[in-house]
C-alpha cells in the first residue's frame, strides 16, 4: 500500500477521533480511540484506491512528506 498522509484529530462535536487522508478526496472516517481511527483510515484508503481503479479514475501518487508526530 502506498503511504498517504493521514491526519487524526479529536472532534468535541462528535465525541470521536476523526481520521482523514487529504490527498484522497472524501476519504475520512472515525473511531472511538486514536488506534481505531488509524485502523479505520487504513481500510478506507484501501477501499478508496480499489474503487478508483474499478471505475477507471486516477489514483494520486502520495506526496513525499517528512513525518510529523500526531
Amino acid at each position: 500500500m502506498d503511504k498517504y498522509e493521514v491526519i487524526i484529530y479529536w472532534s468535541d462535536e462528535d465525541g470521536v477521533f476523526v481520521a482523514e487522508a487529504p490527498e484522497l478526496a472524501g476519504c475520512i472516517t472515525h473511531g472511538a480511540t486514536r488506534q481505531a481511527a488509524a485502523e479505520n483510515i487504513a481500510e478506507a484508503i484501501d477501499l478508496w484506491v480499489e474503487t478508483a481503479i474499478e471505475f477507471g479514475n486516477p489514483v494520486p501518487v502520495p506526496k513525499s512528506r517528512r513525518p510529523v508526530p500526531a
